[in-house]
């Protein structure tokens, strides 16, 4: 009777179990985005109508293959090629609509003034969209924190790109740029010119330059990673672009052990150099002349308190300024040489004024900050391609958002390659490629204060923007002053996103040694 009993109790569980997964399964597949959905509608923000499971994920895989299968003209209209659907999106239902990314709305801000408010008024209501676990095996350094903690750590980081350590790097600038100079020459003809994928180059380049700054005496090593990490960027987008499994990511698909081997990879590299540090400060040798050795100092050293982190945070914070670092400047770069490929006389002004000042000498740190018309150069090719295209947030309570109310759980999109190619924002030659129009700063650009912001806004406005912005200008004066370049014929106008606006058909030019 006992035994009976315990079986019918056991089933009873058992079936309360399936229940209470049944229930939970339906109301996070269909009755929880079906009310968000409701209460968007309610406000006027419309999409889409919600599709179970997938949402408008294989709308945005559809839009993509045909997108990419169509070939382009050379101009800067490429929108709807590399953001298809929320181009779409934008089209049919405005400027404040919502696109389905699986089970999560995501509300599409594009407006300037309701972005301000979300970055710099109050960033305080909002966090960063919680990342795909597939997309945590790229990085999860500061940039992917929020609170106290992203604050922590960008206490710890934020010595590293002060403008007098910016100093300290740019002979390590210098000596990659000039390797790559070097290389270029050897390569052309007796006639002085060569045909080259400058994408590829340029990709080599950033990372050199990033491996030296990074990992100091270590860049070899350092060199190594960035090729994992560049695999690893693909295999993670292909699995983030798919509604998300909980615990697929265990299973042992050929792709899934690939990811899993890299990134079990990338560790032990980064261990093997923190541990070669850790041996130096031993020894009471310097070791903050790079990034990884100011992370170890304050890893290592009880002495900064709060301010102290782990070995993991160590190797994420190297792994996404590896990331993050190298691919803003070599999109940077890469789309600087086709635009001005494309327009030889803003070329010609540009290598004018590096010889202007400049001369024949290299250039340093000093010389670079008077580069007026580099930088008009390269803020307008940061505003046509943003590398990033979008920066993401999410509600975690109730917030007002201009006139809207948006319950917790949403995700807000704000496209920055939209807004930054808005003629209501920047004139009816929004589309162009005019310079000229940073003749009097960024401040003074566009029609609406703070519509660029390719590195982000506000308090968490990215940490190595001036990094950047410094090795692009030495890098750009370098190739000026010994190269004029055009247009192969072979290369394809084919811009499209994947994690960096991307060329997708590469970047061949036609180098003509000076």
């Amino acid at each position: 009777m006992m035994a009976e009993l315990l079986r019918l109790a056991l089933l009873a569980c058992s079936l309360a179990v399936l229940l209470f997964s049944c229930f939970k399964v339906a109301y996070s597949l269909w009755w929880k985005p079906k009310a968000l959905e409701r209460h968007l509608r309610q406000q006027g923000i419309r999409g889409n109508p919600y599709r179970f499971f997938y949402g408008d994920l294989k709308d945005d895989m559809h839009a993509r293959i045909i997108a990419s299968s169509k070939p382009m003209d050379l101009s800067h209209q490429f929108v709807p090629r590399a953001a298809p659907l929320l181009h779409q999106i934008v089209q049919k239902y405005g400027k404040i609509s919502v696109v389905w990314i699986g089970t999560t709305p995501r509300v599409i801000i594009y407006d300037p003034e309701l972005m301000t408010e979300v970055l710099l008024d109050r960033m305080q209501q909002f966090r960063k969209s919680r990342l795909n676990p597939l997309v945590k095996l790229l990085a999860m350094g500061v940039s992917t924190l929020d609170g106290e903690e992203w604050a922590r750590r960008r206490r710890v980081i934020n010595p590293a790109f002060h403008l007098e350590k910016l100093k300290e790097m740019v002979p390590a600038f210098l000596k990659s740029c000039v390797d790559m100079v070097e290389r270029w020459r050897n390569l052309t003809s007796p006639e002085g010119s060569c045909e080259v994928d400058v994408w590829n180059e340029l990709q080599n380049l950033t990372a050199d330059i990033i491996s030296r700054t990074a990992f100091g005496s270590s860049y070899k090593e350092g060199k190594k990673i960035f090729e994992l990490q560049k695999e690893q960027a693909v295999l993670v987008m292909e699995g983030a672009r798919a509604p998300y499994v909980p615990g697929f990511r265990f299973v042992p698909t050929a792709k899934n052990k690939r990811r899993m081997h890299i990134h079990r990879e990338i560790k032990s590299m980064l261990m093997d150099m923190i541990n070669k540090k850790l041996d130096s400060i031993a020894k009471g040798e310097s070791t903050a002349d790079d990034l990884l050795g100011l992370l170890v100092q304050y890893s290592n050293d009880r002495d900064h308190g709060n301010c102290s982190i782990t070995t993991d945070d160590v190797i994420e914070e190297c792994k996404l300024f590896y990331f993050a670092g190298q691919e803003t400047t070599s999109v940077l770069l890469t789309w600087t040489l086709i635009l001005l490929s494309i327009y030889p006389t803003w070329q010609q002004r540009a290598r004018e004024e590096v010889v202007s000042v400049c001369g024949k000498n290299s250039p340093d740190f000093e010389s670079t900050s008077r580069l007026k018309t580099v930088t008009m150069i390269l803020h307008e090719v940061l505003r046509l391609y943003p590398p990033a295209t979008g920066i993401l947030r999410r509600t975690i309570k109730t917030t007002k958002l201009g006139g809207f109310s948006f319950p917790a759980g949403i995700e807000l999109f704000l496209p920055t390659l939209l807004i930054h190619h808005d003629r209501e924002t920047w004139g009816e030659d929004a589309e162009e490629f005019k310079p000229e129009r940073f003749s009097e700063g960024v401040s003074k650009a566009s029609r609406t204060p703070n519509a660029f912001f390719p590195f982000g806004w506000g308090p968490r406005i990215c940490l190595g923007q001036n990094f950047a912005m410094i090795e692009a200008k030495m890098a750009l004066a370098c190739v000026l002053q010994h190269f004029s370049f055009e247009l192969s014929p072979s290369y394809a106008h084919a811009p499209h996103d994947v994690v960096t606006l991307q060329p997708e058909s590469g970047a061949q030019l036609i180098l003509h040694q000076l």
